[in-house]
Formats: C-alpha cells, structure tokens, sequence
C-alpha cells in the first residue's frame, strides 16, 4: 500500500477519535428559582433578575442559549405544584443544564401553597429536582439564594435565610451536586460596599429615579440591572472554577 495512503488513512482515523472525544458544546441552560433570577416586566424596571444576564457572559461562538423559567415568588413547592417543573422537564435534553435556586420564599410560613421545612420538604423537592435533572441526562447545579441587604443599627449584616442554604450545601454534597454558594458569594459583595455603598445593587429608588415608581422604593431583596449583572458575573465566574464544560462557553 502506498505509504502516502497509510499516513493519511491514520491522520483521518486519529482526528475522527479526536471528535468523538470532543465535549459537545451545543446545550440549553435553564434556569429556574424566584424573583431574585426571573426576567422582569418592563413595569417593574429597573428590577432585573440575574438570571437575565447570563446570556450576556456566553462567548459569541458559543452554540449555547439560556432559557429562564424562574418566576416571582415561586419555592421549590409552589413550582412544582404550578407545574412548572414537568414543562421544563418536558424541554430538557440530554447535556442541557439546570441552575435551580429557592430558599426565599420556601421561608414564608404565612404562606401554605409555599412554604417547606428547611429540614425536611425542602430537601425533599431539592432532591427530586436533582434526581429528575440526571433522568433527562442532564446537569444539576444548585445555588444557595442571594443574600438580602438586612444591615442592622450596628452595620452588621443579619441572615435572612435561616437553614436553607445550608439545607441546599448538605444535598449538593450527598448527591455530588456542583454548588454555587451565591449566598457566600453576594454576602462578600455586600459587606465590601457596605450599608451605604450596597444599596446600589438593590431596588433603592429615590421618586424621580423611575416612572415606575413614583412614591420611590426601598428594597433589600431584589437587584436593579447593575446590581443583577455583577451577581451574575460573580456566579459565572465560580461556575467557570467548578465545571469544565460551562468554562469553555463562558467568556
């Protein structure tokens, strides 16, 4: 046989391999959770959730899309119960991603349809997510909820989340879960700028700030469009540490 023949049969038969190893980079991240990551009316600007800037971080070559199904004061129960749940489920393909983020509103005992024990349903529901997530032959990544702005006459910067998140830390770690702790992550931000400074990141309105909000707004819990892109940012970037395949997509 033509050695010229040989050599480039084994050039051909060493690049086939090579694609066949080659991750697949075309997948869907869905992103569900509460207010704190839910895309916003335009009547309730400028509230933004981080989950809206996800797809601003995605390399522009990347064959990747985002598709953010958090909604406003959803738990872990309440949008399984709504149904949410089996329709992301039913657009879930194998390689696609999941980013679930609850813990703000499964802390509501006012509220039945919602809340969960920290202890118990809610690790339950984080469970089924996880477990439902890997059936489809997708990816989990959990995300303990952001911090809340809650400084009190001291300065000090008083949790809001009770066991939650580390409700949340114990499944990542029993399931092997990658876990984003947004809250050790938003919790360093916030005390970096301080009481003051902090509240450039929240829904802090003066009355001629929006025409939304005529009377102004005090909010220490939802994110204006600034204060969403640097959470966002914040947790892409301690997503590009812990996962190889989402490191190559984002910018």
């Amino acid at each position: 046989m033509n050695r010229f023949i040989v050599i480039s049969a084994l050039l051909m038969a060493t690049a086939c391999a090579s694609d066949r190893t080659k991750p697949d980079q075309s997948f869907v991240i869905h992103t569900i959770g509460d207010s704190t990551m839910a895309e916003k009316r335009d009547d309730r600007r400028p509230e933004t959730g981080w989950g809206e800037c996800i797809a601003r971080h995605l390399r522009p070559d990347a064959a990747v899309s985002v598709r953010n199904h958090a909604v406003n004061g959803r738990s872990t129960k309440s949008f399984i119960a709504e149904g949410r749940w089996d329709s992301v489920l039913d657009s879930l393909r194998p390689g696609d991603y999941v980013f679930i983020q609850f813990g703000h509103n499964d802390n509501k005992p006012e509220d039945s349809t919602r809340f969960t024990n920290a202890s118990t349903i809610y690790r339950e529901n984080l469970r089924r997510y996880v477990n439902d997530t890997r059936a489809r032959k997708a990816t989990p990544v959990l995300l303990t909820s952001i911090v809340r702005r809650h400084f009190n006459e001291s300065g000090v910067l008083v949790d809001t989340h009770g066991g939650y998140p580390d409700a949340m830390r114990q499944v990542a770690a029993e399931l092997g879960v990658t876990l984003v702790d947004a809250q050790l992550l938003t919790e360093k931000l916030v005390l970096a700028l301080g009481p003051d400074s902090s509240r450039s990141l929240y829904m802090h309105l003066a009355p001629t700030d929006s025409p939304n909000y005529p009377d102004g707004r005090a909010d220490d819990t939802h994110l204006k469009t600034a204060g969403a892109e640097r959470v966002a940012a914040l947790i892409i970037n301690d997503l590009k540490t812990r996962d190889a395949r989402l490191a190559a997509v984002f910018e």
